[in-house]
Order: structure tokens, then sequence, then C-alpha cells
């Protein structure tokens, strides 16, 4: 609160509010709906708002109507009169008629997991790509929400809160004065947007294209959001990302060029920080960011192992992997905040040693390198451990790489450079007709080398 010429100026309440989980008895979840609600608190807390409570169901199936059963549904039209919350948030995605009967029967907003997501990459969102992609998702959400939406939306929002306005979570991001239009409107909108974006994806496969002109193998670092890839960049190469606790603190693509112990270079390109229940509209809009991964020789998947969850967390982004089609892909995982485990010193090396009396954080450390050997124990904050995982990235790109014998021209040294930086030169021959070598080069330069082949 300030005071200037005798008059009050009070800061605007942060929103509050109220979580619900559900759990479904009949279907299989990997996480416990606990962990999951802690996770929705954290995400609510990342977009600004107060948490001011919370309840679990568990439930055979979701109510039809509500999501939850009609007793939850007054117990907390209770909570709201003590409690004084603005704001419902299911950790599920609701249907258009279970959020409108909901606020109906609560008399406040409800909005669900994927609402309080998109609301996040609005607001971190910096590069036209990006806003591009999240602006995309969260039309293709409301639009068929729009006759309910903007009844409470106009009342809410006092007329629109536009980018970086003041709607309140679930309102940030396209301008809402647009959104009042009708239907055909908000469609014309989307497949602007949408041939945008189109523009942006032809721009990236030209640069993708040069990518592989150059034969630089590329590595792209996936992982759970808050698992430290900004922090890992940084470490590698000095990137100066922006590095914060928080569940998406960073939501751009960042690419850079780092040498390998032996000299080869490759790519490091930081991808958007996954999530379970991520919204399907997100992994649609950012298609194009995400094609990335499915063009990277490498995945360098980071986990948090000093996260309860870092199982459920690493299987998470599995199951996102596999929907975009790089499950498969060749993959090096690093075990990151092991400095917070006490293990600094046996962890300098690649050799870890741990005690068998270790606490829970060190028996998780045990149990994924045991179950998953291609895994480098490292602190991306302290630095430990970095050249381990650079050499076991050096070592599984150099077990992908393809074989050829080729005869370059005197006159094309570049190529021969090329070979020798990003390849494995095992023989060189210089004869009449030019350069003759044996070696493995990465897959992606095959393509360019075909006319050299002997």
């Amino acid at each position: 609160m300030s005071v200037n010429n005798n008059m009050i100026y009070t800061e605007p309440r942060a929103e509050h509010a109220f979580l619900v989980g559900v759990e479904l008895k009949r279907r299989h979840n990997l996480w416990r709906v606990e962990d999951s609600l802690a996770e929705l608190a954290q995400l609510a807390q990342t977009a600004g708002v107060v948490v001011a409570g919370q309840t679990i169901q568990r439930l055979d199936s979701p109510n039809p109507a509500t999501y939850i059963g009609k007793g939850k549904v007054e117990e907390i039209e209770l909570e709201k009169r003590e409690l004084d919350f603005d704001v419902v948030i299911f950790d599920d995605e609701l249907s258009p008629a279970q959020q409108r009967n909901l606020e109906n029967a609560l008399g406040i907003k409800v909005i669900d997991r994927t609402v309080l997501i998109l609301d996040i990459f609005a607001q971190h969102a910096h590069t036209r790509e990006g806003r591009l992609q999240v602006e995309l998702a969260q039309y293709q959400y409301r639009l068929p929400r729009l006759t309910r939406l903007w009844t409470h939306l106009a009342r809410q929002a006092g007329g629109g809160a536009g980018r970086g306005g003041t709607g309140g979570v679930g309102l940030r991001g396209p301008g809402e004065t647009q959104l009042e239009s009708d239907r055909r409107e908000i469609m014309r909108i989307i497949a602007r947007l949408k041939r945008e974006l189109e523009d942006v994806r032809t721009h990236r496969d030209l640069y993708r294209q040069q990518r592989k002109r150059a034969g630089i193998p590329v590595v792209a670092i996936v992982g759970y959001t808050n698992a430290g890839k900004s922090t890992l960049l940084n470490a590698l190469t000095d990137a100066d990302v922006l590095v914060e606790d928080k569940l998406f603190a960073t939501l751009d693509p960042t690419t850079r060029r780092v040498v390998l112990p032996e000299g080869k270079e490759v790519l490091f390109t930081d991808t958007v920080g996954f999530i379970q229940k991520l919204p399907t509209q997100l992994i649609a809009a950012f298609r194009a960011t995400l094609e990335e991964i499915n063009e990277a020789d490498l995945l360098l998947h980071i986990v948090d192992i000093t996260n309860p969850n870092a199982g459920e967390q690493w299987q998470s982004v599995q199951d996102i992997l596999a929907e975009l089609d790089a499950a498969d892909k060749p993959t090096v995982i690093a075990l990151n905040k092991i400095d917070r485990l006490g293990l600094v010193e046996q962890a300098t090396s690649y050799g870890l040693r741990i005690s068998p009396a270790g606490g829970p954080g060190e028996a998780r450390l045990r149990d994924f390198a045991c179950a998953h050997p291609d895994s480098v124990p490292i602190s991306a904050e302290k630095g430990i451990g970095i050249l381990a995982l650079l050499a076991k990235v050096e070592e599984k790109l150099a077990a992908s790489l393809a074989r050829i014998r080729v005869r370059i021209p005197y006159q094309n040294g570049d190529v021969v450079a090329r070979i020798h930086q990003q390849g494995i030169v095992e023989r060189e021959e210089h004869t009449a007709e030019g350069t003759v070598i044996e070696g493995r080069v990465p897959r992606r330069m095959v393509a360019g080398l075909r006319e050299y082949v002997h």
C-alpha cells in the first residue's frame, strides 16, 4: 500500500485458489494423487496465485456433470465461505459442460490444470514463435468454451487483460476484447496463427537444413520442468539462460555450440520442460519447436534425482517422447543435483561410490544408475561431472556414426576439414585424384558425401 497526496493506493489482492484432485480407482495412475496435487500447487504459485486450501476425492469414474460428486461440490461451497478464495483449480481437464456446471454451483471461476499451464506459458513466452504457439493453444482450448467463457470473463477481467493484463490466472494471453467476437472470428484468428507459425516453421526448416549440410551433430536437452535443463546448458556453454527455481522458468529454445573432450563440435539445444498431463493443445501448438527433438542425433535427458518422484517424472517425459515418435532415440541420462545428496567429493569422477547406508536420495541415485547404464551423476549448478557427461555424449555419438570411404578432390578441402571436425578419420591417403578417407561420420553428413563415395 502507498500514500500520495492524501490518497491511498492499495495493491490488488493476489488471487486465492482452492485445489481439487481426483483419484480414479479404475484407472492406473503413474502419480499418487497427493503428489500430483502438490505439483499443481507449485504451478499455481508459479502463476502468482495463493493456494488457500485443497481437497481430494477418490471415485470409480468422473461425474459427467461436475467431474466430482455432488457432496464434494457442496463441501467446496462451504470451504469458499470460510477461506474466501477466488478460483477453484482442478488437477484434471474438465469438459466445457463440467466447467459451466461447477461455476454455476460455486458462483466463482473454475479452471483446470490445462488452463493453468497455458497461463504460465503465456507469462514465459518471450519470442514471437513462443507467443504464437501459446496463443494458438489458448484459442484452441477456449473455442469450445467460448459461449460460456465470455459471460464471466467480461465481468471478472473488466473488459480484457491482453498480454500482461490483469485478468487473473487462466485469463492471460490473447487480447480478451477479441475473444468477445463470434465463433467465426475466433476461427479466423486460429487460421492466421497457424499460417504465421507455418512461416516460422519454414524458417526453422531452412536453418535445420543448413545445420545438416554443416554436419554438426545435434544434442537435444529434454527433461521434466525444473529438472535443471537451463542450468545445464549454462554449465556446458556459458549460455546465460534464465535460471529460476520455478516451473517453466524458460520456454523459448536456446541452441549453443559445444566442443567435446576429443575436439568434436556439437550443438546443444534446450527444449521446453515437460510435465505430466501436458495439455494436448500445447504438444500440437509446439510441434515446430518439438521437432528439434525428432531431428536431434542424441537426447540428453536430465533428471532431478533429488525429487522423490524422479521415477514418475522420467516416465512422464518418456511418454511425451513416445507421442513425438522420439522415445527410441539414442539417449544419455544426466542425474542432476547430486550436490544436494552430500555426494560432492565422491562424484568428481564418473565412478560414483555410494555407501550402503545412504539415504533415500542416494538409493534412488543408485537404482537409476543400475537401471540406466548410460546415466551420469552430475551437479549442473556446481559443475560436477560435466566432463564425464560430455565424454558419455561423445561415446554415444561415436557409436551412432556411419562408416564411409570417400575420395575428396583437393579443391574441396573444406569437406575434408568437416570430416575431421565432425567425424572419426581412421585412414587418410593423398592420391593424384584427391584425398581418400576411411572413417565414420554423423549420419546427417552421409547424404552430402554421396558424390565422393569411392
